[in-house]
């Protein structure tokens, strides 16, 4: 956890598409080269289409320290998870009614993208927004409750990182492939965050296991008193990459936000002007708009510049 680093310290798209340098290429082109010869990947020669994308493979890499074995054995790992839990059917056959609902217990878009990011999408989450429907999240079955996070992460990754990567960025031809996060603990208390400690743990520990280098910059606001005893719990959720982006930014944070995402885009509550709260559907940007409409409902994909429902039994140009 950071406190006086710099809240833009993965300014750079360093060991991103694109931005290798000739050692990266080499390691990546020998690990591409394992995956498909131990059948993980397949490569575009048949289909005209990878069975994965190439921002989805450099995150394993990257989780790894640029170690093939490691992130081969972390890239099988994450394959036989997806296959246990029936991932891409999950997806395009959950009930669109849950589906919405669902979001009001994790991390939500805004809508908007982050500046100096280069337009990754901002995403925030109010804890104390949990407290009314916290009996509902609790009712729910251990075994659904989880099938919503993988879900709510698919639609990160096969359509919010999907549609940013095609509105207009800085970065631009670069895929985005991680956020930035908000995590506001105003009004929390500290019965509260125990009472939600396992399921905080369990959505952290499925990106970190499953969609690694998913999490950007992470600013944590109007942290409490007791906020470093909860850091002594959760610490251990992440591997240290994630770890040093996480900043507290305290109870003002609105000045060092505003370094890393314009005003417009910002929240009101955080020092902006949009006006958008946690319980609000994502208020898309002009860009947005112009190019789907209105977010659409339910699970869905972007790709070839429209949004589409996603295919049962999806094999191709799988995400994670």
């Amino acid at each position: 956890m950071s406190t006086t680093t710099p809240l833009d310290i993965q300014a750079t798209f360093a060991g991103h598409l694109g931005h290798l340098t000739a050692e990266q290429e080499e390691i990546f082109n020998k690990f591409k080269d394992n995956l498909s010869k131990a059948n993980l990947y397949q490569p575009p020669r048949d289909t005209g289409h990878a069975s994965h994308d190439d921002a989805s493979l450099l995150r394993f890499l990257r989780a790894r320290s640029w170690q093939p074995a490691a992130a081969q054995k972390k890239f099988q790992d994450a394959e036989n998870w997806r296959l246990k839990y029936n991932v891409n059917n999950l997806y395009s056959t959950f009930d669109s009614e849950e589906f919405e609902s669902s979001k009001r217990f994790y991390p939500r878009w805004t809508g908007r993208r982050d500046k100096r990011k280069k337009g990754l999408p901002l995403y925030v989450y109010r804890l104390a927004s949990l407290d009314p429907v916290e009996k509902e999240l609790h009712a729910t079955p251990p075994e659904r409750r989880y099938q919503r996070i993988i879900v709510l992460y698919e639609l990160m990754t096969r359509f919010g990182f999907a549609l940013c990567t095609a509105l207009p960025h800085s970065s631009s031809p670069t895929p985005i492939s991680s956020t930035t996060s908000i995590i506001d603990l105003e009004g929390v208390s500290f019965a509260s965050m125990w009472r939600l400690r396992n399921h905080l743990q369990e959505a952290s520990r499925l990106a970190t296991a499953n969609y690694p280098e998913t999490l950007g910059t992470i600013a944590v606001i109007n942290s409490p008193s007791f906020f470093p005893t909860v850091w002594g719990w959760i610490k251990g959720w992440f591997d240290e990459g994630t770890r040093n982006k996480i900043h507290v930014l305290g109870k003002e944070p609105g000045p060092k936000l505003l370094e890393i995402i314009n005003s417009e885009d910002l929240p009101k509550p955080y020092g902006g002007t949009l006006d958008w709260k946690f319980e609000d559907e994502p208020k898309l940007d002009v860009a947005a708009q112009e190019l789907i409409g209105e977010m659409p409902k339910g699970p869905v994909i972007f790709k070839d510049g429209k949004v589409e429902k996603p295919p049962v039994d999806a094999e191709q140009t799988t995400q994670h």
